[in-house]
């Protein structure tokens, strides 16, 4: 098979490298299963997709928020016919690039494909979370960019000025912080992995960082 995606556990891998602009760097991640592969965040380009079909391609994708979203997405629907899922919120701007198939709305639910939606508007307003449960038994989350490796050791957030919502982030940090993660994945990143096994007591010492670095 192609070795153009990194396997990470059994059941889920990690496409290769993107850095869609200067100071930006992300990967999207392919959570396989048994019922239909998931697709979580996009890949900016199609260099993963032979890959990814190796894989047995992919039936639904999941956006965290809309700056995700971009012309791949068509490429995408185009080579897998995939259910594109993405916040309702940011419909309007995602749907610029490809139409969404499911409008997820900010209520915290457990979907057809297992995933549970963990609605965390801060970073942006339609910003979400997700987390699922792997086939060894590992709980997966995927933050998006609601918090991420500041490639210091310690996890970070970002209100975008004029978008962003401080009091927002904070309480969706705070969330965050009430779920029992194994692995966090990340969309965008600094330092050299959006990734980390977590226990509980690091989980609560990197909620506290990313809550300290919000700003007052």
């Amino acid at each position: 098979m192609s070795t153009s995606l990194t396997q990470i556990r059994d059941d889920l891998y990690q496409t290769r490298r993107d850095s869609p602009f200067p100071g930006l760097t992300t990967h999207a991640y392919l959570w396989r299963r048994p019922a239909g592969n998931v697709l979580f965040y996009s890949p900016v380009g199609d260099a993963d997709f032979d890959a990814i079909a190796e894989l047995g391609g992919v039936s639904a994708q999941y956006l965290s928020h809309l700056d995700e979203a971009g012309p791949n997405l068509a490429r995408i629907a185009a080579r897998f016919d995939r259910r594109l899922h993405a916040p309702a919120a940011e419909l309007e701007v995602i749907a610029e690039h490809h139409h969404v198939d499911v409008p997820l709305e900010a209520v915290r639910h457990v979907d057809v494909n297992d995933v549970e939606v963990l609605p965390t508007p801060g970073h942006s307003p339609g910003s979400t979370c997700y987390l699922v449960t792997g086939a060894g038994g590992d709980r997966y989350l995927f933050t998006g960019d609601t918090i991420f490796p500041a490639g210091d050791g310690t996890w970070s957030t970002f209100v975008v000025p004029g978008r962003g919502d401080p009091a927002a982030i904070r309480d969706s940090i705070k969330l965050l912080g009430t779920v029992e993660p194994d692995i966090v994945i990340s969309s965008a990143f600094a330092g050299p992995t959006p990734i980390e096994a977590v226990d509980a007591a690091r989980w609560s010492e990197i909620v506290d960082q990313a809550l300290a670095s919000v700003p007052s």
